[in-house]
């Protein structure tokens, strides 16, 4: 989901409006697909978001600034170097192409002026920034070279060329009629297709927008359109172009089940009902709520991080699969003695590497039962029967010992659950820092040769209740012992999903019996900071911090606790997001 190239027209020339002789103050890189330029203006600072994140490329201006590593990407050292203190000269777009370019002035050698575009190309998987002056490409956030696209390289030193133009129409050039006289051309399309083939910067919001606009079904084939449709269609497409420069008309987005975002766009949309749709006073807040919804910025440790504790954990649940097949043919280990006195019964009837397996009268069957024994025919007799006590013993010393490898495979499966859950509710570098320590204290990250700025100490969720009570959600486990052993009284309420990998919450009661209404939402939010988010009836835990304890020697995160009642929770997600935004508004 992604803004198309018109919507972007809207924000162009906002942005153009407010950062257009702005100096560039400061470049920030907060992860590898994302750049932050502080921009002072008189009397106000701006702070211009860039992103090439794939699901939601785009560019606007953020309220509040993002953390940022303490060692900046080169990319970011390199733009530090060549436009850092220029001048935003223009916000511009190319055409209505989803390419947006900022022309920087700079003091050159001399003292001359020297303009460089940073080019934003933002086009889904193929989105990119690209530094250029003089139309060579200074460098690149992406390298494209040879082996990438036979179309078109994208390397310093190269001359920059813009991505291959498509042979459509820019409706705010062109007549309605020129865009209905090619419609005509595609019989075998339907509506909304065809005008994304024929109108550039068209996606398949503003199709279906002026689709429904001119009282047609974006489904309907263009074979069946009469003139009375195209000329309905020509309408529609001057109301919707008309609607860019429009004040009342806001932008909008629309957001389904499960809050998932159906739509965005920089103007009013009609084909949804009113219901569903959020307005916002300008493209760059409704560009920041789509954001925060996708989670398409991502702190520049946390996917490195999940993909580490992922591995880990697969590879863990393969190993207590394996250990438990060990485990069964352990306690089968008395049938290979079995075998191998039988073998040593009758070795002087057999003869080496002969037969793939013999079946004799069993000599401790009381009823003359047979047995069938395999061997091994790259091996004497002899040899297959040290061979089937060499087994036997084995499994037989490995019973004790399997046990105590599958008690500490499930407990680390358990352990790298209670991480994954602690990831996704990490947002800061300080507390992916927090968990990056834990997991190189337990062994599964190298620890680093040479010591890292520090960082401030990560702070749990704090939220209000209603009746004004204070709630604390831990985040990841270090944060877990810090609330539960360290900040919370003995006499304050603990929760957490029962077998569940999830958060510590401590509900702070002063005292006091809280009311009903605040312990169901404090499960209510233990059940959503955990791996069952999303389910109904999931179960909580409770019981007074005082019967919490940590057993010696165990991992972050782990407790034993007594005295704990039970509660079943679905919580209604529309009731938590006006406790959740709590934090946001922060």
């Amino acid at each position: 989901m992604s803004l198309d190239g018109f919507s972007m027209r809207r924000l162009v020339i906002e942005l153009n409006k407010s950062l257009s002789g702005g100096r560039i103050d400061k470049i920030t890189q907060p992860n590898k697909q994302t750049l932050t330029f502080s921009v002072r203006q008189p009397g106000s600072n701006q702070l211009l978001y860039i992103s090439i994140q794939p699901q939601n490329p785009i560019l606007y201006r953020l309220e509040t600034p993002l953390e940022s590593p303490a060692e900046p990407p080169t990319f970011c050292m390199v733009l530090r170097k060549q436009i850092e203190t220029g001048r935003i000269a223009q916000v511009r777009q190319h055409g209505l192409d989803r390419i947006i370019a900022l022309d920087i002035d700079v003091v050159g050698a001399g003292g001359r002026i020297v303009t460089k575009t940073l080019v934003c190309e933002l086009m889904g998987k193929y989105s990119n920034l690209i530094l250029v002056q003089d139309g060579i490409i200074t460098d690149s956030l992406r390298k494209v070279g040879a082996n990438s696209s036979r179309v078109r390289e994208v390397l310093p030193g190269e001359a920059y060329e813009a991505p291959p133009s498509q042979d459509k129409c820019d409706v705010t050039i062109v007549t309605p009629s020129n865009v209905t006289e090619r419609l005509k051309g595609l019989p075998d399309m339907k509506l909304a297709q065809a005008l994304s083939s024929v109108c550039l910067g068209f996606g398949p919001v503003t199709s279906k927008e002026v689709a429904y606009c001119a009282g047609l079904s974006a489904n309907a084939q263009i074979s069946s359109l009469d003139d009375a449709d195209y000329a309905s269609i020509e309408q529609a497409i001057t109301e919707t172009v008309r609607s860019l420069n429009d004040p009342e008309s806001k932008a909008c987005l629309v957001r389904g089940e499960k809050n998932k975002l159906k739509a965005m766009s920089s103007y009013t949309l009609h084909y949804f009902p009113e219901d569903e749709l959020e307005f916002f006073p300008s493209v760059d807040a409704m560009l920041a709520r789509a954001t925060s919804i996708l989670g398409s910025f991502v702190p520049q440790d946390k996917e490195p991080l999940k993909k580490l504790v992922h591995i880990e954990l697969t590879r863990a649940e393969n190993k207590l699969v394996k250990l438990h097949r060990e485990a069964e043919e352990a306690d089968n280990a008395e049938d290979f003695r079995i075998k191998a006195d039988n073998l040593m019964t009758y070795q002087y009837q057999l003869k080496d590497r002969e037969d793939a397996e013999i079946t004799v009268p069993d000599i401790y069957s009381s009823d003359g039962a047979s047995i069938t024994i395999s061997l091994d025919q790259r091996l004497t007799v002899t040899e297959n029967i040290q061979a089937y006590y060499h087994k036997y013993n084995k499994l037989k010393r490995a019973r004790s010992l399997l046990s105590e490898q599958i008690a500490s495979c499930e407990e680390s499966i358990k352990y790298l659950g209670s991480i994954e859950a602690s990831l996704e509710v990490s947002s800061s570098l300080a507390e992916l820092q927090d968990i990056k320590s834990e997991l190189t204290a337990q062994g599964y990250i190298k620890a680093p040769k040479k010591k890292k700025p520090s960082l401030q100490p990560s702070k749990p969720f704090l939220f209000k209740a209603p009746d004004g009570s204070e709630i604390l959600v831990g985040k990841n486990n270090y944060q877990n012992d810090r609330l539960t052993f360290k900040t919370a009284d003995r006499d304050d309420i603990w929760l957490h999903t029962k077998d569940i990998p999830g958060s510590h919450v401590i509900l702070r009661t002063e005292g006091a019996k809280p009311t009903e209404e605040t312990l169901l939402l404090a499960a209510d939010l233990a059940a959503h900071f955990s791996q069952a988010s999303g389910s109904s009836n999931i179960p909580v835990d409770y019981t007074l911090c005082r019967y919490v304890k940590k057993p010696s020697g165990s991992k972050p995160g782990f407790v034993i606790f007594t005295n704990q009642k039970t509660l079943y929770r679905t919580p209604d997600e529309k009731t938590l997001q006006s406790i959740l935004l709590q934090e946001q508004e922060k």
